[in-house]
């Protein structure tokens, strides 16, 4: 996957650049956030003015994008975050990008498998080494995991900072989870249905789970008021930012939207998010010691994948705790029924064609031109939009089997996964 991204992808994108006049700077997501951290706390200019746009073009397109330009980009790489996560960029400022830029990647592939290890941990499964050294490798092979970390994504951030959230709810070190998931709200859209569930799900044993929702809650009372201190302000500019997204990247949707037109992907995630809301309720009393709760925990994250308005790759970092929990129970799921079975197999084929069409691409590189093999750079990404569908599916189809095969797990805590 590596080889393809960077002997295939890449090329044919640097090729259809040249051809169309498509600008290329850095491309580093990182950077908008970056400059735009350094030119507030350093000459205290507003990230979400034009002029930094601007100046975010010069350096992410290589030049101020052009209306003029029918091949241009649309998306104007304004700075569309909440202004608090400057303070998590605040002790780079001072540094050139370039050296921030190799660190953030190397942070990022650190950070994932990181995020492999904490995982499986909150799942309670102790893999053996040598299947925990395979996930890591898928992991860090994905296609999904090598765009944000090509592309300097804090979608990766966050789903490391999720992972870390969802082990601490499972150790009972709640403040310290609700304190990490405020953090996450750097990019909002990714935690927003995470939010909602778990603090639906404190309120439901306030006495025993209140822990939680002050460690989030005084979180974002520090971040609202960090973010005011730096800009007065800026909740109105980020809603302006956010708006102005929308209406020049007007192709963006979500998942279902891609898939089935922005009218019907709009039905279909209404009736999505209601299931998903009647499930939350159901299990809202579930503790964090029964399968259920990291079930439904899982659940939330795939659907936010599915419904969130950009279908990026990315983002689907999220789904890494669903596809790791349905590899451990592949075997009960297998012999459930026919109807499971077939999801199992259409599931798997969906995740494992990325790293068959690179391998295709690879081979045919020794038979056949590059200029040949780039014009089938697509093969890999074919089922990416349909890869969150599937999980979504697998696990509700199978919940029963899976909350039954975790308890019968967590009687045996010397329970280790064999080799396979």
């Amino acid at each position: 996957m590596w080889f393809y991204v960077q002997h295939v992808l890449i090329p044919h994108q640097q090729a259809d650049a040249a051809l169309h006049g498509i600008p290329r700077g850095n491309l580093s997501d990182l950077y908008p956030r970056w400059l735009g951290a350094r030119e507030l706390l350093l000459h205290h200019c507003d990230p979400y003015s034009s002029e930094i746009t601007r100046e975010i073009q010069i350096g992410y397109y290589g030049r101020p994008l052009d209306p003029a330009r029918p091949t241009d980009p649309k998306d104007q790489q304004g700075f569309a975050y909440p202004v608090y996560v400057v303070l998590l960029l605040s002790p780079t400022v001072t540094l050139p990008f370039s050296a921030v830029q190799t660190g953030f990647r190397w942070f990022l592939v650190a950070l994932t498998v990181v995020t492999v290890f904490v995982w499986l941990r909150a799942l309670r499964w102790r893999p053996s080494m040598t299947i925990t050294a395979i996930l890591i490798v898928l992991a860090l092979g994905s296609f999904q995991a090598l765009q944000g970390i090509k592309l300097q994504q804090l979608s990766l951030l966050v789903s490391g900072l999720v992972a870390v959230s969802a082990l601490l709810l499972n150790e009972n070190y709640l403040a310290f989870a609700g304190v990490l998931l405020a953090v996450a709200t750097i990019k909002p859209q990714l935690v927003l249905l995470l939010v909602g569930w778990l603090l639906l799900w404190a309120v439901s044993d306030w006495h025993r789970r209140q822990n939680f929702v002050w460690g989030f809650i005084s979180t974002m009372v520090v971040l609202l008021a960090a973010g005011e201190y730096v800009l007065p302000g800026w909740i109105g500019r980020f809603r302006d930012a956010v708006i102005a997204y929308r209406q020049y990247n007007d192709r963006a949707g979500s998942v279902l939207d891609m898939l089935f037109t922005p009218l019907w992907g709009g039905f279909l995630a209404g009736s999505v998010m209601l299931a998903l809301a009647y499930g939350c309720w159901k299990f809202r009393h579930a503790s964090t010691d029964l399968p259920a709760f990291n079930l439904v925990l899982l659940l939330v994250l795939a659907v936010t994948v599915v419904v969130v308005p950009k279908a990026a790759p990315y983002n689907q970092a999220l789904l890494l705790p669903g596809i790791l929990l349905l590899a451990r129970n592949c075997r009960n799921l297998w012999h459930k029924n026919r109807l499971t079975r077939i999801i199992l197999m259409i599931c798997g084929l969906l995740i494992s064609w990325p790293w068959l069409a690179a391998a295709a691409l690879t081979v045919a590189l020794l038979f056949v031109p590059a200029e040949v093999v780039q014009k089938g750079w697509a093969l890999p990404v074919w089922t990416s939009l349909a890869i969150p569908l599937a999980v979504v599916a697998l696990l509700v189809s199978s919940f029963d089997e899976l909350a039954r095969a975790g308890m019968e797990k967590q009687r045996d805590p010397g329970w280790t996964e064999p080799d396979r």
